[in-house]
């Protein structure tokens, strides 16, 4: 006698949205000087090192985008006008944003300052269609912020993304799951997540232009070109995603990085902003609580060239001393730079929970360091104003490098934990 096969029930599919503020720094600034708008506005520091943080309509027509250098920008759109940032105000707007989402929904990922994921699966009921909800977040941030957004709508998170990409500026599109290939193998595959500039070069060299090209290209062939990253471009292709909202985010990386007054040459220089940074990224992991088992290194050239290295550790630290040693170690594996450099940032990867995966060091240098680096953490606490760091770095002022080579002072811009 054959067993009866049990039916298990059908999974509710998933109703996932994507929102977007757009041009959310220019918006924010128009709040307060709504006489602007209509016209070229870019949002930045007001010098000649930088970079577009956002750009308003009317000047991306003329070619302007984000993290472009402002000189740049000022070629392409001369007529633009450079607006100030105000950093604590769009996060404080931000905050504000995010507290409205989670009335719409409890499962909210804040991805950045102006984007989040919302799980809108169990809202259905209470607040009707994916349409509705979306049409819903859309009139009540312009009705409560007076701020314009994009909404895409999908069953996949990267689907969603895309949607609302597709989208912009101020609109919504939402993706039926009974129409979710359709939609994604129209799309060129440069729409795809992970394909930038160079793995767009690889497929196009193998005749792939298209996400439908992509999905009917052989498996071992993508990992021939492009490694693991191959075959899971080829998942995506086929809507393979089944990532979920998360509500908390485990941080992944801690990170710091300076861009030059002055594009630098002089090796020394970088070394000592390498020994800066190590020490602001490893007081981060202690605080936090975390260690890393990888260090990377990002330079970036006065042509904007930019290159990343990256090493990984045999046990879990919190050491400025081991941060600084393997990321200077990164920089003198490069060998002669081509160009002199305009960036310079170091990252601390891999993190986990201190006291989780820690494995305690057996060199006696690295733990008297990090005693000490614990009493500097200390004193911190206790004086916060007090200059606190390695000799090294405490320079009389007017000294220059003994190299004598193109100096550069950091501008004190701080990459943050993602």
């Amino acid at each position: 006698m054959q067993a009866q096969r049990t039916r298990q029930p059908e999974r509710t599919p998933r109703v996932l949205a994507h929102v977007d503020m757009d041009a959310y720094f220019v918006e924010v600034e128009l709040l307060d000087r709504p006489e602007l708008r209509g016209r070229k506005l870019i949002v930045a520091q007001d010098s000649g090192r930088s970079v577009v943080l956002s750009a308003s309509y009317e000047a991306r027509a003329d070619g302007v985008r984000s993290a472009m250098p402002l000189a740049r920008a000022r070629q392409l759109s001369p007529q633009a006008l450079v607006l100030a940032p105000h950093q604590s105000r769009y996060r404080e707007i931000s905050q504000e944003i995010m507290t409205y989402f989670s009335t719409v929904t409890d499962t909210v990922e804040q991805l950045s300052v102006d984007e989040a994921f919302l799980d809108l699966t169990g809202a259905r009921r209470r607040l009707g269609s994916p349409a509705e909800i979306g049409a819903r977040i859309r009139r009540e941030i312009r009705e409560i912020f007076g701020l314009p957004c994009t909404v895409g709508i999908a069953d996949r998170k990267f689907i969603a993304k895309i949607a609302s990409t597709r989208a912009k500026p101020d609109g919504m599109l939402v993706v039926p799951p009974a129409r979710r290939l359709e939609f994604l193998h129209s799309l060129p595959v440069r729409a795809l997540w992970g394909v930038g500039g160079r793995t767009a070069e690889v497929l196009e060299g193998l005749g792939v232009t298209t996400v439908r090209q992509l999905a009917e290209t052989p498996e071992d062939l993508l990992r021939r070109r492009l490694g693991v990253a191959g075959a899971q471009l080829r998942r995506l292709a086929w809507g393979d995603d089944e990532r979920e909202v998360e509500t908390q985010r485990e941080e992944k990386s801690i990170g710091a990085e300076e861009t030059f007054a002055e594009d630098v040459s002089s090796t020394e220089t970088l070394h000592e902003e390498i020994l800066r940074l190590s020490h602001r990224i490893a007081a981060r992991l202690r605080a936090a609580g975390l260690s890393a088992q990888g260090v990377s290194l990002k330079l970036r050239y006065r042509d904007f060239e930019t290159l990343t290295r990256s090493t990984t550790l045999t046990h879990p630290t919190q050491s400025a001393l081991t941060i600084r040693t393997r990321a200077a170690g990164l920089l003198d594996r490069l060998g002669a730079r081509p160009q002199p450099v305009r960036l310079i940032g170091v990252r601390a990867e891999r993190l986990s929970r201190e006291g989780g995966a820690l494995q305690l060091s057996f060199d006696r240098a690295e733990t008297n360091w990090i005693d000490a680096e614990n009493v500097l953490d200390a004193v911190a606490r206790r004086f916060p104003g007090a200059a606190v760091g390695p000799a090294s770095l405490l320079r009389p002022e007017g000294r220059g490098s003994e190299e004598g080579t193109s100096q550069g002072t950091p501008s004190g811009r701080d990459a943050g934990t993602e």
